[in-house]
Parts: structure tokens; sequence; C-alpha cells
């Protein structure tokens, strides 16, 4: 009689890679429920500190606080990451910057949906800069949530008045978020996620602190329920959604964290509901449903289109180095100069 034994096989790297890409998903939806959370919180600070003031305090507080807990992490960085990582973070500010200047000369709800608009900024960037191809399925997923931004954003009756200077300032903050995720993506590998978080925070500090004395000055808050309310941002709203996104964006493309961003203006709906009495609307129920099927659509059928689409070269994982993107593209059968293409911020 012959005896056999089970055999303990190890997890494929596809499991593997479906896995951290689950996971990639649940922290980033959990960063845009904290985001959403914040918005009850700015809405009253505003009234006493310059929304730019507001965001280089709780942005120092964030870096000095990634700091004291990363802080270690950054002895693993190259000088290449560091100048990269820094590039992403003002890149950030930048997009803070332009926002809050362009809603200073539009609607709130026009505001909201040219900034959603990064959704659909991020993969045309991508195919423009990188030559990046997404599966159909995928633009599918972009035009669902940008439609459920509409409709979240205009639902009220209040109509798009054109583009304008605000309305101008506030697409180019759009432009800049889509140029940071794409980055987050393509340079930031989970090894150096906690590093890169860190300095990416720093870059983000000194260039809100900037447009900040740029006002003749930073007012800090008069009391201690608004310094209360601006650590909870600093430290939930700044570091832990800093460190992962960092974390979760060097697992997963930029276009399906895009996709998953748009849950914020729901996310800020619901705590409206729930925290500020307002009520369940037609305009909650079809915005937010269009973005939660366009996740649906992005996750599971996004993922079969990747894995089943014949003829296709690999697509380089999030965070991969650039040598070895050509390596995969030149074993795939594409050009190496073509695939060797420079990045817009590319660190020397």
């Amino acid at each position: 009689m012959t005896m056999t034994t089970p055999t303990l096989t190890a997890a494929t790297p596809d499991a593997a890679r479906r896995r951290d890409a689950s996971l990639a998903t649940l922290a980033l939806v959990l960063v845009t429920a904290v985001w959403g959370s914040s918005f009850f919180l700015i809405r009253d600070l505003v009234d006493t500190v310059p929304p730019n003031d507001l965001s280089a305090i709780r942005f120092v507080i964030a870096a000095v606080a990634m700091l004291a807990i990363f802080g270690r992490r950054l002895v693993a960085l190259t000088r290449r990451d560091v100048v990269t990582a820094l590039l992403i973070g003002v890149v950030y500010g930048l997009a803070q910057l332009l926002q809050t200047y362009g809603l200073a000369s539009t609607s709130a709800s026009t505001s909201g949906f040219l900034t959603g608009l990064c959704v659909v900024l991020t993969p045309l960037l991508a195919l423009l800069l990188f030559g990046e191809q997404l599966p159909r399925v995928t633009w599918i997923a972009v035009a669902l949530s940008a439609a459920g931004l509409a409709v979240l954003c205009f639902g009220g009756g209040e109509g798009f008045a054109g583009l304008g200077t605000g309305e101008l300032l506030t697409l180019a903050s759009a432009g800049a978020y889509a140029l940071q995720m794409i980055a987050l993506s393509r340079y930031v590998s989970p090894e150096k996620a906690d590093g890169m978080a860190v300095v990416m925070m720093l870059g983000v500090a000194l260039t809100c602190g900037v447009g900040g004395l740029a006002d003749g000055g930073i007012i800090l808050p008069a009391t201690p329920g608004g310094w209360a309310a601006i650590v909870w941002m600093a430290l939930f709203a700044g570091a832990l959604a800093m460190w992962a996104q960092a974390w979760a964006q060097s697992r997963m493309p930029a276009t399906r964290a895009a996709i998953v961003m748009t849950l914020e203006p729901v996310f800020a709906s619901v705590f409206a509901v729930l925290w500020g009495g307002e009520s369940v609307t037609r305009t909650l129920l079809l915005g937010g449903g269009l973005i939660l099927l366009a996740m649906l659509v992005a996750e599971v059928l996004g993922s079969r289109a990747a894995r089943s689409e014949p003829g296709t070269p690999a697509e380089p994982a999030p965070g991969m180095d650039p040598r070895a993107e050509i390596e995969m593209a030149v074993g795939a059968g594409v050009a190496a100069p073509e695939a060797a293409k420079a990045p817009a911020f590319q660190a020397c």
C-alpha cells in the first residue's frame, strides 16, 4: 500500500498580485472615506483660516508625523528615489493650490466636477506620455465614473457656466492630480513606498507653505477646536492618506486608482446625510450608483479582460524599474526606443 502525502503549494505570482491589488483597492476606499469625512471640518475652518494657510499647516504637521514614524525608511532611498518623490509631492502641492485658487472664482459643484475629471485625464495622459494601452472595459469604467461625478455635482440643477479663469485653474489642478497618480503607480515600488511617502509629504508641505506665505503670511487657528480639527486632518487625511495611497498605488495601475478616488464625493454626501442632517436624494443614489458600478467594472471585468486579451504585451507592474520595462517591451516585440521614452518629470 502506497501512502501519498499532500503537498503544499505556494500561492502563484498571479494570485499574490491579485490579492495585493484587492488590498490596495480597499486601502484607497478607506482613504477616500477619510477624505470625504473631512469636508465638514474644512467647511467650518475656512471661515477663520484661509484655505492655503490651512493646507500649509496641516501638511507640515503631517510631514513631521511621517518623519517620526517612517524616518528610518529614508536610508533605503537612493538620490533618484528622493528627487522623484519630492517632485511627486510638489506636483500634488501644486494641484492643491490650483484647486484652491480656482475655487475662489467658480462654484463648488463645478470645482468638484472638474477636479474629478482626473479620472479621465489619468488614462489619457498615460496614453500620451507613455503609450499605455488599456482594455476597452476600463474606458467604460472611466466613462461611468465621470457620469456619476456629473450627476453628483450638477444633479441639483446648477449648470456648468463655461470655462473662465477659475475653471481653467481647476482643470489644471485635475491634470496635476492625474500626473501625481501616474507617477505613483510607475515610480513607487512596494519596498520603498514608506520612505518615498515621507519625501512626498515634505514636497507637499514645502509647496503649500510657499503658497500660504505668498498670501501675506500664515494665519493660525484661534481656538483649541480649530487646532484639534487640523491635527485630525493632518494625521488621518494627510499622513495616513499619503502613506496608504503610496502603498496602494505601488501595487495597482493609476487609472484603476483614479476610478476608486471618485468615491470621495460619494462619501462626502454619505457623511452629510449621517452627520449633517441632509436627506438621501435621487442625485446621491444615481451618482453614487454609477461610481460604484464603475468600480465593479474596473475591478472585476477589467481584470478578466486584461488576463484574457490575446497577443498584448504584458503591462509593466506598478513601481517597476524602467530598465525592466524596456526588457519586458523588447521581450514582447516592442521597439526598445519607444519603450524607453523619458517620463515627463523623470528624476536624474
